[in-house]
């Protein structure tokens, strides 16, 4: 075993865990900030596997306007942020789903590849996505930022007509 193997089990394993709690915690906020440590993790197995522009991707997108925006939509809405025993629901439902849903990917990833190598294509540079991500994604890629924009604002929009 690596040191590259030790390090993808055991980040793996962080992002795991807190992967369910982010959805078995009865606190929002608490959720929103086991989502920081998940996605924080994904970007750690980046780097752990050389890929360091998609680590940056990762925390620039994701940490810095996902989740902050989601954490700011929270608190402008002024929802309750404790737990409820009003919205508790039963748990096991979910995780038959759960269960089923991660046993029917694991048997068609199976299934479709067969155990078989796959050979890869050649490690692109960064230059080359930045061209091929601002050539041909850029309208998804602004896009993208004009529905969180718009989110932002609704969520101002909706905090704000109570106080008028």
């Amino acid at each position: 075993m690596t040191v590259a193997d030790v390090l993808l089990t055991a980040i793996g394993a962080v992002v795991v865990g807190s992967a369910l709690l982010v959805v078995t915690t009865r606190h929002i906020v608490h959720a929103g900030l086991w989502l920081v440590v998940t996605l924080t993790g994904v970007a750690a197995l980046y780097l752990v596997l050389t890929a360091e522009l998609v680590a940056w991707v990762q925390i620039l997108l994701y940490l810095g306007a996902v989740v902050v925006l989601l954490l700011f939509a929270v608190m402008l809405t002024r929802a309750p942020i404790g737990a409820r025993d009003d919205l508790d629901r039963p748990r096991w439902p979910g995780v038959l789903v759960g269960l089923g849903t991660a046993g029917s990917l694991a048997a068609l990833l199976a299934n479709a590849y067969r155990w078989d190598k796959i050979e890869l294509p050649a490690a692109g540079t960064a230059e080359r996505i930045g061209e091929h991500l601002f050539r041909s994604w850029v309208l998804p890629f602004e896009l993208v930022g004009l529905l969180l924009l718009a989110a932002l604002i609704g969520a101002i929009a909706l905090s704000r007509s109570g106080d008028e």
